[in-house]
């Protein structure tokens, strides 16, 4: 099963719970949906990096984050240089470290020349 229909699951079976919790306590539906959206929602749009780890909702809505190619990024004087060409500088609050050693990319939408939402790079050695 892929990464994306894990994610399905989840969030279906996590609906379904609300609903049913809901149903039991007699909450109407509108009221239901209300509290998933205020306080729960975001759980069911964090997604796990190939190597079992959460990219934080502060990054990623479901789908903005990817491993990339250690390759495709560049480490060069002003910063780290994207695939899509942007330069997210050093000290940027945008730059994570990466609990697996290796380069994650989030930009909007996922897509390859979207602006930079996070990246997570492994350990410079010094």
């Amino acid at each position: 099963m892929s990464g994306r229909a894990i994610q399905a699951a989840k969030a279906l079976i996590y609906w379904l719970a609300v609903l049913v919790v809901g149903a039991v306590f007699g909450l109407g539906l509108g009221k239901i949906l209300a509290a998933l959206w205020l306080f729960l929602m975001p759980a069911a749009f964090a997604h796990d990096a190939p190597a079992g780890w959460s990219y934080p909702l502060s990054c990623c809505s479901g789908y903005d984050c990817r491993p990339v190619r250690g390759a495709s990024v560049k480490e060069g004087a002003d910063g780290y240089t994207v695939p899509s060409g942007e330069i997210v500088r050093y000290r940027d609050a945008r730059v994570r470290d990466s609990p697996d050693g290796e380069f994650h990319w989030c930009t909007i939408g996922g897509k390859d020349d979207g602006r930079t939402i996070c990246i997570f790079v492994p350990p410079r050695a010094y």
